[in-house]
């Protein structure tokens, strides 16, 4: 079993590995890729092309971000209905049977050996990963503010959503509420904090493992998805999220400097 987990390991991508910036920009649901062994999960084409399978735009997002904060980038390569790399793997939300309002016929019934294959496969290379990369840059003095970036759907569950950027926070809120303030004030985007999800619904635990045990600051960014569709619209999203950012960074500093 060892060998097989082993041979079937789908590493994240790594992209501008020794940029000097600060940030570390992590999407973890950039795919929707299903590998061979998985087959379709059941799943029709469309089904697979949509928000359930992966964050439409949010890798465009990033790597648009990556260029313009000068920032290294991190993301999974496969979909998140293989495994969610944002989930622990004692959770059922990791490998799920049912989201929104689509089931999930590969993900109904899962074997506690299936569960520890994806996890090896999946999971622990990109914990694993992750985990270095923020290592290696403490190590270096490159002091990182970890970015975690989504995108959700504009109706869920048949409910239209008015908030257009979520800011997220997990136990340590001071980089998240510095930038819903720079949003507030750069963008006319409706900003809400732990909108439309929030620590409490189990979607912080890349910040909660990698960024708190080292003190790191951290935010978890949620765009909606109608907004970054096209190439266009995910430039002039990348132009505001920088400012934005940046601006957010200059803030916890000057706190800092305060304190």
């Amino acid at each position: 079993m060892a060998a097989l987990a082993q041979a079937e390991r789908y590493p994240p991508l790594v992209e501008r590995a020794e940029a000097a910036g600060r940030f570390v920009l992590v999407c973890e649901h950039a795919s929707n890729a299903v590998p061979a062994r998985w087959g379709d999960l059941g799943l029709t084409a469309e089904a697979r092309r949509a928000h359930i399978a992966w964050d439409p735009g949010a890798l465009a997002l990033s790597q648009a971000l990556s260029q313009r904060l000068e920032a290294v980038l991190i993301h999974a390569p496969v979909s998140r209905l293989v495994y969610d790399c944002n989930r622990p793997p004692d959770q059922a939300s990791a490998m799920p049977a049912q989201s929104e309002v689509y089931a999930i016929p590969g993900n109904a019934v899962i074997s506690p050996l299936e569960r520890r294959l994806r996890t090896e496969a999946v999971y622990l290379p990109w914990a694993e990963a992750l985990h270095g990369l923020i290592a290696r840059r403490l190590a270096l003095g490159l002091r990182p503010v970890m970015v975690t970036l989504h995108s959700f759907t504009p109706i869920y569950n048949g409910k239209p959503r008015r908030v257009e950027l979520g800011v997220i926070h997990d136990a340590d809120a001071h980089f998240a509420v510095a930038v819903q303030t720079a949003a507030s004030k750069l963008t006319r985007l409706n900003v809400q904090l732990n909108a439309p999800y929030s620590a409490a619904d189990g979607v912080t635990h890349t910040l909660r493992v990698q960024a708190t045990p080292y003190g790191v600051p951290n935010v978890m960014l949620e765009v909606r998805n109608d907004l970054i569709a096209t190439p266009e619209q995910i430039v002039q999203m990348a132009d505001q999220l920088a400012a934005v950012l940046n601006m957010g960074l200059v803030e916890i500093q000057r706190q800092a400097k305060a304190s």
